[in-house]
């Protein structure tokens, strides 16, 4: 079954897995997952293919590394910042 997440319920998702879990494991549980970005979609389990780190202990880990190889549009316009006004 192909799902959709959102990034901000990525957490969750990871929850769900069974940690210490490799970077390999994870991307096959979230191979038919599509992420979806403030400007776009990607594979959740193609980003995770790309993670430098082999081994997570926990969600808030591979969440982490996670963010390394996300595209600079996933979370909002290139080069604005937030709370400033």
């Amino acid at each position: 079954m192909v799902s959709r997440l959102k990034l901000n319920e990525i957490d969750a998702a990871f929850e769900t897995l069974t940690y210490p879990v490799t970077s390999d494991d994870a991307a096959d549980e979230f191979s038919d997952t599509t992420l979806v970005l403030a400007d776009g979609e990607r594979n959740l389990g193609s980003l995770l293919r790309q993670l430098q780190t082999d081994r997570f202990e926990t969600a808030d880990e591979l969440e982490a590394e996670l963010h390394n190889v996300l595209p600079r549009e996933a979370v909002g316009e290139p080069f604005q910042s937030e709370g400033e006004g």
